[in-house]
């Protein structure tokens, strides 16, 4: 086994641990705080599906791109890795659902308009439903991951097959496979247009605010206002990284899509992107809750 594996597998590792925990530490917080108020924020409710997400993300990419660079290469059968690719997909694109709700649902909730309270309490009653609805939907349009992916020791047509690393995967005709990539892509460009015309709205929402706050120095902020406005610009950080380490992990997996063998760096490094932010968010996250605890 080369060095560069051996690192490449204890970085694979170390996101994947702390990362994991970080996770569960958050949903283990969001549980305990369920069962001693019996009522979650809306906002709450989701970050605890992104926490979900994030750590089904981890495991299904972090743990076999682990073994892989240690040199277990051939350890998943068939079932195996349709499985592992399967939550993988489903995961991270619960993932971008999950952000983009968070984003548009806090853009809604610190509105001015005084034509959007009735949207308020309906965005409110509909988080749960478009959570579950958020799974459901990635299930159905990754289930071709389930016939095209196979374990890497069935040598059936291997000609025709794409080296994945630790699995290989049937390349289908030009026509189902460009089906297939722009029903993907039209979810992600949704999602990411919905972030982008939310955080737009609540960074000139915040401008506004700061610029009418300006004007009455000896007046306090009420309590609602600035709580709000911390929840905001800790979303919108948490957008902003979503978007930095999505971007590059797209860009990779896009040239690893295209070319029928590609080079063994491409898979690895969009691996590495693909989890850079289920793994970091949950940090921004806690910090931002104590630093909540603190001002309380």
């Amino acid at each position: 086994m080369a060095s560069s594996d051996s690192v490449i597998g204890v970085i694979f590792l170390t996101q994947t641990v702390v990362g994991f925990l970080g996770n569960v530490f958050l949903l283990c917080h969001y549980s305990l705080l369920y069962f001693t108020t019996c009522k979650l924020r809306s906002t709450d409710l989701i970050l605890q599906h992104l926490t979900v997400a994030n750590s089904l993300v981890l495991l299904s990419k972090g743990v076999p791109q682990t073994m892989a660079a240690f040199g277990l290469k051939h350890f998943l059968c068939d079932t195996g890795c349709k499985v592992v690719f399967f939550v993988h997909r489903v995961s991270r694109g619960v993932c971008i659902g999950s952000i983009c709700l968070l984003n548009v649902f806090q853009a809604i909730m610190i509105s001015p308009m005084t034509k959007w309270p009735k949207l308020k309490l309906k965005a409110s009653r509909y988080i749960g439903p478009s959570n579950n609805l958020c799974w459901v939907l990635n299930m159905l349009v990754n289930s071709m991951v389930l016939i095209h992916v196979t374990g890497k020791w069935n040598s059936k047509n291997n000609t025709r097959k794409k080296d994945l690393d630790y699995c290989s995967a049937g390349v289908s005709n030009i026509t189902r496979r460009s089906l297939y990539i722009v029903v993907l892509l039209s979810y992600d460009v949704l999602c990411v247009g919905l972030m982008t015309w939310a955080s737009a709205f609540m960074v000139s929402t915040l401008y506004r605010h700061k610029k009418q706050v300006q004007h009455i120095h000896r007046t306090n902020l009420s309590p609602r206002s600035s709580p709000e406005s911390r929840v905001t610009k800790n979303i919108l950080v948490l957008v902003g990284i979503f978007v930095s380490f999505y971007t590059f992990s797209s860009i990779f997996a896009s040239f690893v899509s295209i070319f029928h063998n590609p080079n063994r760096w491409l898979p690895i490094i969009s691996a590495l992107f693909s989890a850079c932010f289920p793994a970091v968010s949950p940090f921004v996250l806690i910090s931002h809750k104590s630093r909540i605890f603190r001002l309380h």
